[in-house]
């Protein structure tokens, strides 16, 4: 930010002399220098969670199978975030995208969080006392792929 654009570097820095000024004036706690770095911080955490297995208590019904229970059963998912297991083809695909080689399909330039094993099955009684079994409802294992 030099040149045409010095009176913004020099606005910046009069502005954040000014509010360090204020925070030492008061003890350095009521007014921080950079006010939300905390709470972008901790956006920043929550965003990049490794893949992990989850779990929830819900009803057969909440699970959208078109079944109506009000048994509940243990539901495990998989969720977070898979950088750490970027590959070359993760990186020549996003590439390719970026040089509009590869155009409009619907491809993934990085692994997805899923499961890489099930749960034994799941049986449950429906509203009408009927009997039902759920094959590969619940993650056991997650995995980046």
């Amino acid at each position: 930010l030099w040149g045409p654009h010095a009176h913004l570097r020099d606005g910046l820095i009069s502005a954040l002399v000014e509010r360090y000024s204020q925070a030492m004036n008061s003890g350095g706690h009521e007014l921080p220098l950079f006010p939300r770095a905390g709470s972008r911080r901790k956006r920043a955490r929550a965003r990049h969670k490794p893949c992990a297995l989850k779990e929830l208590e819900v009803s057969v019904s909440e699970l959208g199978l078109g079944y109506e229970s009000d048994e509940t059963v243990l539901f495990r998912y998989c969720s977070g975030t898979c950088e750490a297991a970027v590959r070359s083809y993760d990186l020549s695909l996003k590439s390719m995208r970026s040089r509009k080689r590869i155009k409009k399909e619907k491809v993934r330039a990085r692994p997805c969080c899923r499961p890489l094993a099930y749960d034994d099955d799941v049986s449950f009684l429906d509203a009408y006392n009927r009997y039902y079994t759920v094959n590969e409802l619940s993650a056991k294992e997650c995995g980046c792929v």
